[in-house]
């Protein structure tokens, strides 16, 4: 048997195919809800790092180091095998759910932080000079002008998070690589392997050139 024949094998990609899709279509849904509830609870955590009363500012820092620190196959380990011990059971795309968000919100809370010290201190006055409150400040003149800042690397931290929705297949979640491994051990051969990693990098290869050309522009603009 040679290799095309081995990794290229078209009638088992064929009968692949099918689980390959359903694999897909799981796997875009846990990026998505991920994605949108670590930026939500990204945005949350800087600004309460940010403004919030000294109290709250230590345990949200210790948050966002904590969960920066620790593999996310770990946490997705413990949501899933450990929390039901304390009787709470989540199923498996809630606890990868759950692991994919608070560390992506993590990594999401630094951007934004980042994103919001690097607009000068002058639109914080001027805002306040014209009456705006700092709640009209912050959504009005602040993160608009952040949100341009933090797009390219908030981009590039969901591309990781849907690259690391292939460790859901840890805990039994039927995403695109639980379902490519299924397929390859019916057919005995690893084309479906190889079926899956082109459908990641047929997926994920526009957005990583697209956060490139976004940071190119940026960095033309800052230029100016």
């Amino acid at each position: 048997m040679d290799i095309f024949d081995t990794f290229f094998n078209a009638s088992v990609m064929a009968q692949a195919w099918p689980m390959l899709l359903r694999g897909l279509w799981i796997t875009l849904q846990l990026g998505i809800v991920s994605i949108l509830l670590g930026l939500i609870l990204g945005l949350l955590l800087a600004l309460l790092r940010l403004y919030a009363p000294f109290w709250v500012k230590w345990p949200v820092r210790l948050y966002i180091d904590i969960f920066r620190s620790i593999p996310l196959l770990v946490l997705l380990i413990v949501i899933y095998y450990a929390l039901p011990f304390v009787g709470l059971r989540l199923s498996a795309f809630a606890s990868a759910t759950a692991a994919l968000s608070l560390v992506s919100g993590a990594y999401s809370a630094e951007i934004f932080r980042a994103g919001i010290q690097a607009i000068a201190k002058g639109q914080f006055e001027a805002s306040a000079a014209l009456g705006l409150g700092p709640v009209q400040t912050m959504r009005d003149v602040i993160l608009p002008q952040a949100i341009r800042i933090v797009i390219p690397p908030l981009t590039n931290n969901s591309i990781n998070v849907v690259k690391d929705t292939a460790l859901a297949s840890v805990v039994a979640m039927p995403d695109l690589l639980k379902q490519a491994t299924q397929a390859q051990a019916l057919a005995a051969n690893p084309t479906p392997l190889i079926g899956a990693a082109i459908i990641y990098v047929a997926f994920l290869w526009p957005l990583v050139a697209l956060v490139s050309r976004m940071e190119s522009r940026l960095g033309e603009g800052q230029d100016r």
